[in-house]
């Protein structure tokens, strides 16, 4: 099993988006966990509806702190990817297996003001995102690359990103 955390500051929205969307696509081989340096103690509430009406199962999804994985005790990682860029600038703890570690920028659909409609459209954008590179990492023969080989891969999927731009309204999910 390859075990894979998602970071941001908030736990609130992407890297939990991230969580659902690779712990569905991973098929049994990858496994997913998210955590925020900050956590605010709750999934925003408009996250877990998208992911329901997607029929991503929601029930085990929490905000919660890096500090869950850090440390010898903790879950052994293969990977930590950071979806905020604030979290990619600030010093994470030593992580148990001494996992890789690459950025992926990722707007904060969670700071979208408008009415539902435009947050929703907020996160159907960010949803897209991350579902692309994940869907990419997941086609990735991981258990056969060297470090740098996918650390390479990993950086093109990273780079191959959709426009952070938000799309206009008439957008569905």
């Amino acid at each position: 099993m390859f075990n894979l955390l998602f970071l941001c500051t908030g736990n609130s929205a992407r890297s939990i988006l991230a969580e659902a969307i690779l712990n569905k696509a991973g098929c049994g081989r990858l496994s997913a966990f998210s955590a925020g340096s900050a956590p605010i103690g709750k999934v925003h509430p408009i996250a877990l509806d998208f992911l329901r009406t997607l029929d991503y199962p929601v029930v085990d999804l929490r905000s919660k702190s890096w500090d869950e994985f850090s440390g010898s005790e903790s879950q052994k990682l293969d990977l930590v990817i950071t979806v905020c860029d604030n979290a990619c600038r600030e010093t994470c703890p030593i992580w148990h297996g001494q996992p890789l570690q690459v950025h992926w920028s990722t707007p904060d659909p969670a700071a979208r003001l408008g009415s539902r409609e435009e947050q929703l459209i907020a996160f159907e954008s960010v949803y897209k995102m991350l579902k692309a590179k994940i869907v990419a990492l997941t086609k990735l023969p991981l258990e056969e690359l060297a470090p740098t080989e996918l650390m390479k891969h990993l950086n093109e999927i990273s780079n191959n990103s959709h426009s952070a731009a938000w799309p206009e309204k008439n957008n569905k999910y």
